[in-house]
């Protein structure tokens, strides 16, 4: 008993052994979160987007900024569109970094506000959504590639400039209309400016914004082209729609499910039915259950209890009375000359029960019930189940050892 007491506590878990073996882990989840807030840390300044006017990436517009303010532009940087229509006042240009994100509400407001103003609005490659309310007789054809491009058309600003990297989506206004077609690409422009009406602003509309980038001003007539479109008037709003604009909020802006692309959702199918096939085919490798000899020796009476256990937990009272019955009925057996291979037969195995009971007992009414009953209704039933079986084969089993034993005659 000592042995076995030993045995199982030496395999009981301690606080030292569960250190070593989780400490590995530790170490690693240490290791990312302190990764995690140098990178944090690291990260944490200010930092700007694309065609932000403060950023010095390369993909940033601070060296355009830099260089309108040294010809006297003023730039103000605004995220919303209220600021955006409260800043564009007379005499200012508007540009807007990114107008097919706006929603449809904020396009009109912004048009709205700013149509009796004079000045100039320049919208970086808008599609078609964005320019219905402010160049509605223009359609947006497909891009095409950004590389350097002759101005060939009579607007001062571009022939001064002459080449510039210009591509993107190009612009179809209806013949007649007076505009300035720009930088064509395949016999389209990417770049068209629509005159301003009495008392208005001219739009200016651009297929990519590839030479505004830090890294591509310097190239040909980037600098030029860009100084003389937003340097037209002494101040130049910039702006920089952000999801955090309160306009954004309401209910014609796209949700979450409206930003993933339709295809998406077949992707996922296929790869839902992909894992079905997949768990279809490596559970017919399932084979049966192999026994397996313990590691350790565990005590019968453990074992018991741990089935007991696992048969209260589920409240499996038919599977608890069947096996307490099933032992009493093999036990009994041997005892009273059953053989073996009808201990669970009811019409040999109780004749021969109350056969071998003691005189002094009777053999008990419901005798069939005990052996060979139903499952008890609660535990307490089954508890006395189990007490009148040990009871039904202790009084057998004495009977069978004190029975008086007859001697032949010598």
């Amino acid at each position: 008993m000592s042995a076995t007491t030993a045995s199982a506590s030496s395999l009981t878990p301690t606080g030292r052994r569960i250190w070593i073996r989780s400490r590995g882990l530790l170490y690693a989840l240490l290791l990312l979160v302190v990764c995690g807030v140098v990178l944090a840390a690291l990260q944490s300044g200010r930092q700007h987007g694309r065609l932000d006017p403060r950023s010095a990436d390369r993909l940033g517009s601070r060296a355009l900024a830099v260089l309108l303010a040294d010809h006297g532009v003023t730039t103000k940087v605004v995220t919303t569109a209220e600021e955006a229509a409260a800043a564009a006042g007379p005499g200012t240009t508007l540009l807007v970094s990114d107008p097919d994100v706006l929603t449809r509400r904020q396009l009109t407001g912004l048009r709205t506000a700013t149509a009796h103003t004079t000045g100039r609005t320049v919208l970086l490659a808008p599609g078609a959504t964005a320019l219905k309310p402010f160049a509605p007789q223009v359609k947006a054809e497909p891009p095409a590639s950004v590389a350097p491009r002759t101005p060939g058309c009579a607007l001062p600003d571009a022939r001064r400039a002459g080449d510039a990297l210009l591509g993107g989506v190009r612009y179809a206004a209806p013949s007649g209309t007076a505009t300035d077609s720009c930088y064509s690409a395949n016999g389209l422009p990417t770049l068209l400016r629509l005159p301003a009406p009495d008392a208005g602003r001219d739009v200016l509309l651009l297929g990519s914004p590839d030479f505004l980038y830090n890294h591509r001003l310097a190239e040909r007539g980037n600098a030029s082209l860009a100084l003389q479109l937003l340097g037209a008037h002494h101040h130049l709003v910039w702006y920089l729609p952000s999801l955090s604009d309160p306009a954004s909020a309401q209910n014609d802006q796209r949700g979450f499910l409206d930003l993933i692309p339709s295809g998406w959702s077949w992707g996922l199918l296929q790869l839902a039915c992909a894992a079905g096939f997949a768990a279809l085919w490596r559970a017919r490798r399932l084979g049966p259950l192999v026994p397996e000899r313990l590691p350790a020796t565990v005590p019968a009476a453990e074992t018991t209890e741990g089935h007991a256990r696992l048969y209260q937990q589920v409240n499996a009272r038919d599977r608890a009375s069947a096996v307490l019955r099933s032992a009493a009925r093999t036990r009994l057996a041997p005892l009273i000359g059953v053989p073996p291979a009808h201990a669970h037969t009811p019409d040999i195995l109780l004749p021969a029960v109350r056969a071998h009971l003691p005189e002094a007992t009777e053999a008990p009414a419901d005798l069939p019930a005990l052996l060979f009953g139903p499952a008890p209704a609660d535990d307490k039933a089954l508890v006395h189940l189990a007490d009148h079986l040990d009871d039904l084969t202790t009084s057998i089993v004495y009977q069978e050892r004190h029975a008086p034993r007859e001697h032949p005659d010598r």
